[in-house]
């Protein structure tokens, strides 16, 4: 294994576990020295048992093709990657900064929408996105937060310094894996904890019950919560019966639940109907409620919106909170951050051209050979373009799309993303990867212990997702001076 390791090379991005010269970095030395000193045989035996484990515990995630739906494993890399607790507090603060600055936008766009008054924010922008609900105008949800779960996106640059890529504000989905990565990495390499103080990443379900909780609109002990999924064929169904039973709550289809004529939200039981108090969302909203959105949507509750609109019910994340989750307004976090919080951004942003504007559109058109350039609602790796990866054909594509449509695409520099050492066949090989930390919020606020990090499993590639082709890895927070 040792010789594997002599032969890495990291020099040529920022690595997380690596020096340029070779060396372990400070935080890694434990781990490091440990996997250096496993033969290849029981390094390999390892990732069996992980597969083993994988299996077994029926962790998987859904794959929609042409050929139709395909369930499969979830893709996990045993090394782990390390983060020290010292630099993890910067990147807290500034996510919980950056979700409630994202919370305050929403709740004035559909409410007195001062910063389109203000000049912030053009509201055209905003307005005019499909993924504005002008049924949400007035609303009002507890705390004034509408985005009560968030995952946002960050990355490492050439200099090590995190950047958020992206929010994911509608019904972020990982932190099931998150968690489960733990489980994997203590079962099949127990010792590695041995020198560390590692901050748990178990305790996500009872955080997001308490969060939840706190939406209820009766003051009761233990509120009635519900997962609301679209069933079994949901490429994140894992996730969401993973937790409800960690929460123990209910996980529930539309047609569990119905809305009286009372205009509470009802759960069908053999025992007759039970009140809901609160609905963690795992359906679009525009499938939520045909009443209010879509009228063909066999997976939502009639009614819905009306008992939400109601204060009859609370709901997570609300409806209207993927006004934030566009990336076109992900450019105006920032402004956000000052306009609403009068405070500096405390996490970087990465730089954004927008394709409305003339003078951002006709760079991008200029230099689409350089840059990243991403539809404005698309998620899970689709519908991007990576300029210096792409061929020409595809460049005049894309440069055609952003001519008929400016409004639907952003650009960005191609960022040198950070890499970690990642076991490929036989060999440890450096791999792109990003980090999607978790942030809950409601009275309080709360961050995970670092999040969920994907990893790009082909050589050179920038892309992470699952439905991609990449995988994953344990992510540690050290405490301590390592």
């Amino acid at each position: 294994m040792d010789k594997n390791w002599n032969r890495y090379s990291a020099s040529k991005y920022y690595d997380e576990l690596i020096t340029p010269k070779g060396t372990p970095r400070q935080v890694a030395r434990p781990a490091v020295k440990l996997l250096k000193e496993l033969p290849v045989d029981d390094l390999a035996a390892r990732r069996t048992a992980a597969e083993m484990a994988i299996r077994e515990m029926g962790i998987s995630f859904t794959v929609y093709s042409e050929a139709g739906n395909i369930d499969r494993a979830w893709p996990f890399d045993l090394i782990p990657r390390v983060i020290t607790s010292r630099e993890w507090e910067k990147v807290r603060r500034g996510l919980e900064q950056r979700s409630r600055a994202l919370n305050m936008f929403i709740h004035d766009v559909y409410n007195k929408q001062k910063i389109f008054a203000d000049g912030i924010v053009p509201p055209e922008t905003v307005l005019e996105s499909t993924n504005f609900k002008e049924q949400c105008m007035g609303a009002s949800p507890r705390f004034g937060v509408w985005a009560n779960i968030c995952g946002s996106d960050l990355v490492r640059d050439g200099d090590g310094h995190f950047y958020v890529l992206e929010d994911n504000l509608r019904v972020p989905s990982g932190v099931s894996y998150m968690v489960e990565n733990r489980e994997i990495t203590k079962r099949v390499l127990p010792e590695i904890f041995e020198n560390y103080s590692i901050l748990p990443v178990d305790d996500y379900p009872s955080q997001l019950y308490s969060m939840l909780a706190a939406l209820s609109p009766r003051e009761r002990k233990r509120p009635v919560i519900v997962v609301l999924t679209p069933g079994i064929y949901n490429s994140a169904y894992f996730e969401h019966a993973f937790l409800a039973q960690g929460m123990g709550a209910e996980l529930v289809e539309g047609a569990d639940l119905f809305v009286g004529e009372d205009d509470c939200v009802y759960m069908r039981t053999v025992d007759g109907p039970v009140q809901v108090d609160v609905i963690y969302r795992r359906i679009d909203e525009d499938f939520m409620d045909p009443e209010a959105f879509r009228e063909d949507s066999a997976l939502g509750v009639p009614g819905l919106m009306r008992s939400w609109l109601g204060g009859k019910v609370g709901i997570a994340n609300a409806p209207g909170s993927g006004v934030a989750d566009d990336k076109v307004v992900y450019a105006f976090v920032p402004d956000m951050i000052r306009y609403y919080l009068n405070e500096k951004p405390l996490i970087r942003s990465v730089p954004t051209y927008l394709c409305m504007r003339e003078a951002d559109r006709e760079y991008v058109l200029n230099n689409l050979e350089k840059l990243v350039v991403k539809p404005a609602n698309e998620s899970g790796g689709y519908g991007i373009m990576v300029g210096p990866h792409a061929d020409k054909a595809t460049h005049r594509k894309f440069a055609k799309l952003i001519e008929e449509n400016p409004r639907n695409y952003i650009a960005q520099p191609t960022l040198s993303l950070s890499t970690a050492p990642t076991y490929i066949g036989d060999q440890i090989k450096p791999r792109h990867l990003d980090l999607r930390p978790f942030i809950l919020q409601s009275r309080d606020t709360w961050v995970t212990a670092g999040g969920l990090t994907r990893v790009a499993m082909v050589e050179g590639s920038l892309v992470v997702n699952s439905s991609q082709g990449g995988g994953s890895k344990d992510t540690w927070i050290v405490e301590g001076r390592l």
